[in-house]
């Protein structure tokens, strides 16, 4: 996971990680208000009318059974129920307004990467304060899992603006991971599946610089909950420029090596590497078929929040085209 380039001379790495240290130091409240000023007040202009079609519930609850009648939908016959009684029968569903959102909060070292005074970190933290304070603000739910070298805490979903200054105080003060961790999201993914009871949206934060495996529990958490994985990026991770000899450190080993990116073979080679990845990581998203917010250290939040209501829409008219909600086999 070659994630970290810098130069022997350059003073860009060591201030990125002060800056990064300043932001932890900052308080959780502090953290939230400049957010509530800078981001939430804008993107109530923005959004309007469309906060109906981001926070309603997602989730049907199973209300009763009853024999199958003429123009009843065949996809909602119960088959067990229908054998038992040698007759048709039908489930009858009651949509749940509330809904419950989880974070599943990657932080382990490779998040700390940032080519310019971002970090992947900062900007997931200032996502997830956001999208966590206008779900709680309309009277939502929200819980997340934090997982650094291993998972580190679950937190209940609750609401509120207190358990959105949880989260932050949380993330602000995790345990730094060893420097001979890698990152294995099969953790992570595996103990959402027992944390979250519930049909619920969840969130996967994540630059998924990942050990393999964690495609399989992907899948296995999205035919139960609506996930979009929220994927951090940043622009020196897919394309080299020519800073003549470098210093390329792993953000979680420490292992260095150095590297002339004034060869255009190797920038074009890097390139072709991160390209494959790339085409590999949607490929692996579209099979598990959840959806896919990329969120760059060079992102406006605002934008980054309506690239997500978007997604919400979309998803939305996917489902009534569908005819069913997407976990009882409608369209995804």
């Amino acid at each position: 996971m070659w994630t970290s380039p810098r130069t022997p001379d350059s003073g860009a790495a060591p201030a990125a990680k002060e800056a990064a240290a300043g932001a932890r130091r900052g308080s959780a409240d502090a953290i939230l208000r400049r957010l509530e000023w800078t981001v939430l007040r804008r993107l109530d202009g923005l959004l309007q009318g469309d906060y109906r079609t981001l926070f309603r519930g997602t989730g049907l609850d199973l209300t009763d059974l009853r024999e199958y009648q003429h123009h009843d939908d065949v996809r909602y016959i119960d088959w067990n129920v229908t054998a038992r009684l040698q007759a048709p029968y039908v489930r009858e569903y009651t949509e749940s307004r509330e809904l419950a959102a989880w974070m599943l909060l990657d932080l382990s070292g490779s998040v700390d990467f940032g080519s310019q005074q971002v970090t992947k970190q900062s900007v997931s933290r200032d996502f997830v304060a956001v999208l966590a304070r206008l779900l709680t603000r309309h009277g939502n739910r929200v819980g997340a899992v934090f997982y650094g070298a291993e998972v580190e805490a679950v937190l209940p979903a609750r609401g509120g603006r207190s358990q959105v200054l949880q989260i932050l105080h949380r993330i602000a003060n995790r345990r730094p991971p060893p420097r001979s961790a890698g990152t294995d999201l099969r953790a992570l993914l595996g103990s959402a599946q027992k944390a979250i009871a519930r049909r619920s949206l969840v969130f996967v934060v994540s630059d998924f610089l990942s050990a393999p495996g964690w495609d399989r529990p992907l899948a296995q958490l999205a035919q139960r909950h609506e996930i979009v994985a929220v994927r951090l990026v940043d622009p020196l991770e897919r394309a080299l420029p020519d800073l003549g000899l470098v210093v390329m450190q792993d953000a979680e080993t420490g292992e260095q090596l150095f590297v002339d990116t004034h060869d255009r073979a190797f920038r074009r080679r890097f390139e072709q590497v991160a390209a494959r990845r790339e085409k590999a990581l949607l490929e692996t998203f579209a099979r598990a078929g959840v959806d896919v917010l990329e969120l760059s250290t060079g992102d406006d939040l605002v934008d980054a929040i309506l690239r997500f209501a978007d997604l919400r829409k979309r998803r939305s008219r996917l489902a009534a085209g569908g005819g069913l909600p997407a976990h009882l086999g409608g369209a995804r």
